[in-house]
C-alpha cells in the first residue's frame, strides 16, 4: 500500500495578499479600460481567453482591456482576492465565476447587478438551455452570462501505458478501475493515478461518488438536509480510499496541468479532470489516440456532470458601459465560437458552429453527446450544487483527510458539513 505524504506550499497566502492589493478599478490614466478578472492563467483556458481579449481590443480600440487574472488552484486563491476587493468596493468590470450556487453568496451580499433586460435584449432566453437559465436564475433574476459548458467527469488515460499493463480498455466500472490501477501498479513503471493539487482531489471524489452512488443518489446528496451517514456513502469513500491508494506521493505543489500532462507523456496511466484538459492538450501538441484517450470516469457513463464558466457584472463597475460590451461578446456565438474549442469546452448557447469543433474529436463527441440529452449532475466542486461555505466545508475535510487517511473522520466531515446547510 502507497503511503501518501502532502505539504502545504509555503508562500501561497502571501501570494494571494500581494495580488489582492494590485486590483485597480479606476481607469488609471484617464483613458477608457475595462478590467476583466478571472484565473485563467494557463493551458487552454488562458489560449481562449486571450483569444476573447484579441477579439474585444479589435472591436473596441478605444479600451484598454486589463487583463486581472490570478492564478492557482482552481479558482481558490482568485476568489480570495476577489472578496477582498468587494468587500472594500473596488470591483472589477465584469469577473469569472461558476454558474450555479457559486454565485448566491455574491448575489445575497449584493455585490451583482441582475443581468435580465441584457438577456431579453440579447435574445438569450432562447439561445440558451432551459435547465441552464433556470440553474443560474435567483429569486426570479439572471446574474451571470455563461460563456460555455464543461463536463468534469472524463477519465482520460494514456493507450501506451494501458497496454504495457495489460489493460485492454479504459475500465466502466470502479471495480474494473481498482482492477486497472493494481495492473499499472505491478506490471509498469508508471503512476496509476495522477493527481494535482489538494482541490483536484475533490475533483476525484466527486466523480468517485457519481460513479458509486449514480446520478440519483449523488444529486440527492445536495438537497437540504441530506444525510452522508449512510452505508451508499462509506462504501463510496470506501472506493475513493483505495483509488488513492495509487496517486503519486508528491502531487500536492502541483496544479491540474501537471497530473495531465503526465497522462500525455506517459509517466501515469490515467487522470480523472474536466475536459479543459482537451484544450490542454492540443497546446502540448498531444495526439488523440495516441498520447491520450478518454471516456466517461468510471460508472457515469450516459450521466453529463456539467459545469458552466460564466461573467457577471458587479454592482458599481466602473467601466459599465464597457463591461456590457464585454458581456456581449462573451454571450454571442461568435464570441463562444471563438473561445471555447481553444478552452477544450461547448458553447453555452445551443446554436453553435459544429464545423469550429471538427479539429477536436474529444470536442466533436462531446458535444454530441451533450446535445442528444444525458443524465445530468452538478459539479460540486465546480460551484454547481454547493456554494463557497459548503464547497469550503468539504475541502477541508478532504484536506485532514489527506493528513491522516481517516476515512471514517472524512465521512463524518462530510455529513456535518451537509447538515449544517
Amino acid at each position: 500500500m502507497r503511503a501518501r505524504r502532502w505539504s502545504v506550499a509555503a508562500g501561497a497566502l502571501g501570494l494571494v495578499l500581494m495580488a489582492s492589493a494590485c486590483g485597480d478599478g479606476g481607469d488609471g490614466g484617464g483613458g477608457e479600460q475595462v478590467e476583466v478578472f478571472s484565473w485563467w492563467t494557463g493551458g487552454g483556458e488562458e489560449a481562449g481567453l486571450n483569444a476573447l481579449i484579441e477579439q474585444y481590443e479589435e472591436d473596441n480600440p478605444d479600451v484598454e482591456f486589463v487583463n486581472a487574472a490570478v492564478a492557482g488552484g482552481s479558482g481558490t486563491n482568485a476568489q480570495a482576492v476577489l472578496e477582498g476587493r468587494l468587500q472594500s468596493q473596488d470591483p472589477p468590470d465584469s469577473f469569472q465565476g461558476h454558474a450555479g450556487a457559486e454565485l448566491q453568496d455574491y448575489i445575497e451580499a449584493g455585490y451583482l447587478a441582475p443581468l435580465d433586460d441584457f438577456f431579453d435584449e440579447q435574445g438569450l432566453h432562447d439561445a440558451l438551455p432551459d435547465q441552464l437559465v433556470e440553474q443560474i436564475t435567483y429569486d426570479g433574476s439572471v446574474y451571470s452570462v455563461p460563456v460555455n459548458i464543461h463536463r468534469s467527469n472524463v477519465m482520460w488515460s494514456n493507450p501506451t501505458v494501458l497496454e504495457e499493463a495489460g489493460v485492454d480498455a479504459p475500465p466502466e466500472t470502479l471495480d474494473e478501475l481498482l482492477e486497472a490501477l493494481e495492473a499499472v501498479s505491478e506490471e509498469t513503471d508508471a503512476i496509476p493515478m495522477a493527481v494535482g493539487a489538494q482541490w483536484t482531489v475533490s475533483h476525484l471524489l466527486e466523480s468517485v461518488l457519481l460513479g458509486s452512488l449514480g446520478p440519483e443518489g449523488y444529486n440527492e446528496l445536495w438537497e437540504p438536509g441530506a444525510s452522508w451517514d449512510t452505508p451508499e456513502v462509506a462504501d463510496a469513500l470506501g472506493t475513493f480510499e483505495e483509488i488513492m491508494e495509487y496517486t503519486q506521493e508528491e502531487s500536492a505543489a502541483e496544479d491540474w496541468q501537471e497530473a495531465a500532462r503526465r497522462v500525455s507523456d506517459g509517466e501515469a496511466a490515467f487522470n480523472i479532470m474536466g475536459d479543459w484538459a482537451a484544450g490542454y492538450f492540443d497546446e502540448l501538441g498531444a495526439l488523440p489516440g495516441e498520447d491520450y484517450d478518454w471516456s466517461a470516469s468510471p460508472g457515469t457513463d450516459g450521466t453529463y456532470m456539467w459545469l458552466s464558466d460564466s461573467f457577471t457584472l458587479p454592482e458599481g463597475a466602473p467601466n459599465e458601459e464597457a463591461a456590457m460590451t464585454w458581456l456581449e461578446l462573451v454571450a454571442s456565438q461568435e464570441g463562444q465560437d471563438t473561445f471555447n474549442p481553444l478552452k477544450g469546452s461547448i458553447p453555452a448557447r445551443e446554436d453553435a458552429d459544429p464545423a469550429r469543433y471538427a479539429d477536436s474529436p474529444y470536442l466533436e463527441s462531446t458535444l454530441e453527446e451533450w446535445q442528444s440529452g444525458p443524465e445530468l449532475a452538478g459539479s460540486f466542486w465546480h460551484g454547481v450544487t454547493v456554494g463557497n461555505r459548503w464547497k469550503n466545508d468539504i475541502d477541508t475535510a478532504v484536506g485532514l483527510y489527506l493528513g491522516d487517511g481517516d476515512t471514517e473522520a472524512l465521512n463524518a466531515a462530510l455529513n456535518e458539513a451537509a447538515q449544517s446547510e
